[in-house]
């Protein structure tokens, strides 16, 4: 019995790593445009999720690599933000820049360190972002949990304001241009597509 355990146990390892491993291309800017934005309309939408009310600050769409991947599973943004996705674009999307960075990501942030910069740190800065994705319906959910590293993926739906009845909030940031806590995207997903 412990013998078949095992070599289960190696074969799920075996299938998690190849259907996880990361996507090489050809070096070269892979995304050429910034993420679209635009502000909210005066009633702005609405949506609910696990008891959660989230209110629409502005609509959002980009395409973007994906630089990094990491799934949560106890913290409480969990409950509606499994994955969070480091992407990049422009130079953030070149493979010759990102062989010289070091990317991960952690309690729900996206950390990168160079040796030496191979472009302006301003421009890792403005052209990469961690992204809390709140998955729309559960078909979005399983393609933002296909994506890997190396994924060229298509996004849209709003960055989004989330309270909960006992006052707890999370709230997206509204620009590229910033670094540090508060810096990252909460967006609701409403499509999602893998290139």
């Amino acid at each position: 019995m412990m013998r078949w355990l095992l070599i289960a146990l190696i074969a799920f390892g075996a299938w998690d790593w190849w259907s996880s491993r990361g996507i090489e291309h050809a070096p070269g800017i892979l995304v050429a445009e910034v993420p679209e934005q635009h502000a909210a309309p005066a009633n702005p939408p609405q949506f609910q999720k696990k008891g959660y009310a989230l209110t629409a600050l502005a609509s959002f769409a980009l395409q973007a690599r994906v630089l990094s991947a990491e799934r949560y599973y106890f913290d409480r943004e969990s409950d509606l933000a499994p994955v969070d996705l480091a992407l990049g674009w422009g130079p953030m999307s070149d493979s010759s820049v990102l062989s010289k960075i070091s990317i991960s990501q952690g309690g729900r942030f996206y950390y990168w360190h160079v040796s030496e910069f191979p472009i302006p740190r301003r421009d890792i800065e403005i052209n990469s972002a961690n992204m809390h994705l709140i998955p729309a319906t559960s078909e979005v959910e399983g393609q933002i949990k296909r994506a890997r590293v190396g994924d060229i993926v298509h996004l849209s739906g709003y960055l989004v304001e989330v309270r909960a009845d006992d006052g707890w909030r999370w709230v997206s940031s509204l620009t590229r241009e910033d670094t540090g806590a508060g810096a990252c995207e909460v967006v609701w997903v409403e499509q999602f597509d893998l290139h």
